[in-house]
């Protein structure tokens, strides 16, 4: 039987579940979003004519919708995962400015440190499309900040940060969080000293000005990155080997523990000081009008982290809530609700056999690489989550290969699983690195070899390919066997038998 979640210390938790986020949001950990508040105009209409006076068509405007933009849907984003959420900024005492503090308000968002100042101008961003594709931008926002509101803003924040379990920093540039503001957030965190300091996460255009704040997580997308690294970033997996090579010059730059790349439909890459590389894939839609899919993702990391979710279980969970958003138009949220049907359309995920050679087969026509890999995937943990990123690097499409219940009790005794199939499908269907999830009942894997014919068959552990049973199938088509680096059921069991035998945490596993 699967524990309670109101019982599972979130620290340890390392699958996601169509549970967790109703018990993350149960955390609300409290997070102030400082930056540059925006507001998103979506304006639709239809075409049916040219204007007379230039080569332009003209669009009949049906809907005019505003939500928030920017540092303002990072906010929005999280009080809809469940945050206790404060934002700080300034705009303009305009239109714009109202309707955005009046959204904001309605999300239950405290809006106290967002100021309005009469000199400014609320930056607005008003796409205006037809039938689906944006034909134009219209980008309007205040030349400069002026020095007073800036002043006030630090004296603000000084006031407000000390309260909070994670600052978010969303910097787009407009200046806002420039000189002062930055200074004393500096001043606050940069020195902090003992327990209790807040998650700093910064999301900037430039994270090097806030070097000084020894932020724990950055998230520079590619652009950003290849600025950062002052040359130009390959396509593809050249452009995820590139970022790799480059995290000590990327965490030195940033001051930071932790960076996270966000490269768009490639997924992310997390890079760290100690050497941990973990990467998520993106499942992008085909292209609408969506925008904002990097505030959601920053604001679920952001919570995640905040409420104790390890580092790589809370990239995979903010990949999932970008995934929510892409298939939404306009600038949208991920809810708590929403997220956690997300998650649970992987209960039903395993495909049979004769289902999966058919996707197989289509994804071959596209001229995709198929890597298989198989086990029992019994309690979920960092060392699977570890080996089935590398499983997924050695091609374009990963399959997963579930031991029926009665085969792991075959191979593990009476005691296993701990876990059902259907539990451990949903879960392992869950990473964003898992394309397609299968099960199966025979002693091997090598009726489902040759039937797929995958062009690599990873397995870890201390193996060779002369010890595998598969390699002999994999091999007569001409496939390859990779071997890679974990021992998956070792740990596996020593995780099993720290809890049968009620050890925490600290205890070794060896």
């Amino acid at each position: 039987m699967s524990p309670s979640p109101d019982s599972v210390d979130l620290s340890t938790q390392r699958a996601l579940s169509d549970w967790l986020p109703g018990r993350l949001a149960a955390e609300q950990p409290s997070v102030l979003v400082i930056g540059d508040l925006m507001l998103d105009g979506w304006w639709n209409g239809s075409i049916e004519r040219f204007c007379r006076e230039a080569p332009a068509p003209v669009v009949d405007l049906q809907v005019r919708e505003s939500v928030p933009g920017g540092a303002a849907n990072t906010a929005m984003n999280l009080a809809a995962l469940g945050a206790t959420v404060a934002v700080a900024g300034v705009v303009g005492a305009d239109d714009a400015g109202e309707d955005l503090r009046g959204q904001l308000a309605a999300a239950g968002i405290d809006v106290q440190h967002l100021l309005s100042h009469p000199d400014m101008v609320t930056t607005t961003k008003i796409r205006i499309s037809s039938g689906g594709q944006v034909m134009l931008r219209l980008d309007d926002s205040a030349r400069a900040v002026p020095a007073d509101a800036l002043d006030a803003l630090a004296a603000s924040v000084r006031a407000v940060v000390e309260r909070r379990d994670a600052v978010l920093v969303c910097d787009y540039g407009t200046g806002v969080v420039a000189g002062p503001v930055r200074a004393a957030l500096a001043e606050v965190l940069g020195n902090w000293a003992g327990e209790g300091r807040p998650l700093v996460v910064v999301d900037a255009h430039d994270p090097r000005p806030w070097a000084a704040l020894h932020p724990d997580l950055v998230t520079p997308n590619a652009q950003e990155t290849a600025r950062l690294l002052d040359r130009r970033l390959p396509e593809g997996q050249d452009r995820v080997d590139a970022v790799g090579g480059a995290a000590a010059d990327l965490l030195a730059g940033t001051g930071s523990r932790a960076v996270v790349v966000t490269l768009d439909r490639d997924g992310t890459l997390l890079l760290t000081p100690d050497g941990v590389r973990h990467r998520t894939w993106a499942r992008p839609a085909a292209e609408k009008q969506a925008s904002g899919a990097g505030d959601t993702f920053v604001a679920a990391l952001t919570l995640a982290r905040a409420a104790g979710l390890p580092l790589t279980a809370s990239l995979d969970l903010a990949q999932s809530a970008a995934d929510v958003v892409v298939h939404q138009p306009g600038t949208s949220v991920c809810s708590t609700a929403q997220l956690s049907r997300y998650l649970e359309a992987f209960a039903d995920t395993a495909l049979s056999a004769e289902e999966l050679e058919q996707q197989m087969e289509l994804h071959r026509g596209q001229g995709q690489r198929i890597v298989l890999t198989n086990g029992c995937f019994d309690v979920l943990h960092s060392g699977h989550t570890r080996y089935l990123n590398q499983a997924k690097q050695l091609g374009d499409i990963l399959v997963v290969a579930l031991n029926s219940d009665d085969s792991v009790r075959r191979l593990k005794g009476a005691g296993r699983p701990i876990n059902t199939v259907a539990e451990r499908a949903a879960v392992v269907a869950a990473l964003s690195c898992v394309d397609y999830v299968t099960v199966f009942d025979t002693p091997t894997a090598v009726p489902l070899i040759r039937r797929l014919r995958p062009e690599v068959y990873a397995k870890g552990g201390d193996y060779t390919p002369d010890m595998l049973a598969e390699t002999p199938a994999v091999e007569e088509y001409g496939g390859r066997v990779a071997i890679l680096d974990y021992v998956a059921e070792r740990s596996t069991t020593a995780v099993v038998n720290r809890i049968r035998d009620g050890q925490g945490a600290d205890s070794p596993v060896t």
